[in-house]
């Protein structure tokens, strides 16, 4: 459906919210940016106005992303270890910057899908009326 003249859609757009959270894009339309910083979510979608202000991610993306990053240097680090037998200082400069580099590089998918799936639940939408 068209509204007149102009074209915009009335109906929501068929996307798949978590992959426009992984791609850090709305989540509602999948073309407007997610973010206006690193993690700095936009009030508003730049192509179809979704307000994001009432959506709150907390810490819940970075809690996943540590566990994550994490268990991939821990186990990796681990492996090496005991395969290998390096000094620590080698272990250490290779894992402290690998979890770094983990940590920051998934964070802004994480948090992209935190909020893609409040979204698509409505967890932010709830009302408690008495």
């Amino acid at each position: 459906m068209t509204d007149g003249p102009t074209g915009l859609d009335l109906e929501p757009a068929r996307i798949d919210p978590i992959r426009a959270g992984l791609l850090c894009r709305c989540p509602n339309c999948g073309k407007g940016p997610l973010f206006s910083g690193f993690l700095k979510v936009v009030d508003r979608c730049a192509a179809c106005g979704f307000d994001f202000t009432r959506l709150n991610t907390g810490d819940g993306a970075a809690i996943f992303i540590m566990q994550i990053a994490g268990g991939i240097v821990v186990f990796s680090a681990l492996f090496v270890q005991v395969a290998y037998n390096p000094p620590i200082w080698a272990m250490l400069v290779v894992a402290l910057p690998m979890v770094a580099g983990l940590s920051l590089g998934l964070m802004r998918p994480g948090k992209g899908v935190m909020i893609a799936l409040q979204m698509r639940n409505k967890s932010g939408q709830s009302r408690h009326d008495s």
